[in-house]
């Protein structure tokens, strides 16, 4: 039976789910919470929802790992958000500690599954999900560029007028500060961006696509992303199960290429049944080559506060 299990129902995570099963890609996603019946009814909600939407996937709300067993892919959106007095090392602890537990009890009763890592810190979740479970690294990546290349194809497709779905954008480095966006191999109708945009314009969406995430955070007042989010997630879990080979841009170990090696860092990959099947260089610009170089410096340097928590 082939099965996806997402840990955490909040909208992220429930969102997520809801998608998959839209897509009848699998006989069964599994919602997971530690609150008591919150995943029971979110499961039973969309279950009904399924001689309208004419898909046949069942949704399985639980507290009890046992029912994830067996599962092909695990996604972890589990964790807290950073709240107002709370440090990045506070968030760090807290978040560390959660994304451990929930991935003993993943590795328990999955131990062939491929984890999709999307808890923040991203960079140190995922390196901390690959640890704990012991797992290949190329069956451990995080989310983070699909959604961020997302958000920059938007805010390229306000600035141009073009039709969304004739837009190509890319973003690399870390989901955060150290965001490495690919105007170079961006395209626009088939043109290249820089023909397209002044440098101006392009420098403003950069800034824009980095940010994008506090923008909507701000907006919303509480709260944050996930509707895209959940997309890009599901996005992921869907090329493992079909096997695709879809290159898609995501947090994954690095091996040398880029001249960068041990980190866990976004870039372009090729992505299967058995994760990632290998790193996708692109060409890049001096300038991009060298942001990507500092933001694998940067997840480096955060990583390591990893050994400054008890665990």
């Amino acid at each position: 039976m082939s099965r996806i299990t997402v840990v955490g129902a909040g909208k992220y995570g429930s969102t997520t789910v809801q998608r998959l099963a839209e897509w009848d890609i699998v006989e069964e996603v599994v919602l997971l919470d530690i609150v008591e019946d919150l995943p029971q009814g979110l499961a039973l909600d969309m279950n009904q929802s399924r001689p309208v939407m004419g898909n046949r996937t069942l949704v399985i709300g639980t507290n009890d790992y046992a029912d994830t067993a067996g599962s092909d892919v695990v996604i972890i959106t589990a964790g807290l958000p950073r709240k107002p007095g709370m440090s990045r090392m506070d968030l760090l602890e807290v978040n560390a500690k959660i994304v451990k537990s929930v991935t003993e009890e993943i590795v328990r009763y999955s131990p062939n599954a491929i984890l999709i890592v999307v808890t923040n810190p991203l960079d140190q979740m995922t390196t901390l999900a690959a640890e704990v479970s012991g797992f290949p690294r190329s069956r451990v990546f995080g989310q983070a560029g699909i959604l961020d290349s997302s958000r920059f194809a938007h805010f390229i497709s306000e600035a141009t007028g073009a039709d969304i779905q004739s837009i190509e954008a890319l973003t690399l480095g870390s989901h955060g500060k150290t965001m490495v966006p690919v105007p170079s191999l961006c395209r626009v109708d088939g043109k290249p961006l820089t023909e397209v945009l002044a440098p101006g314009t392009i420098d403003d969406l950069v800034k824009r696509t980095r940010k994008g995430g506090a923008e909507i955070v701000a907006l919303l007042k509480t709260g944050s992303a996930y509707y895209a989010p959940s997309a890009a997630a599901a996005c992921m879990a869907k090329a493992v199960i079909e096997d695709s080979g879809k290159h898609m841009p995501v947090c994954a170990w690095m091996e040398g290429e880029y001249g960068i090696d041990g980190v866990y860092l976004g870039v372009m990959a090729e992505v299967g049944a058995q994760g990632v099947r290998h790193i996708v260089v692109e060409a890049l610009t001096d300038e991009e080559q060298a942001a990507l170089v500092k933001a694998a410096e940067a997840v480096k340097a955060k990583v390591a506060d990893l050994d400054e928590i008890s665990l």
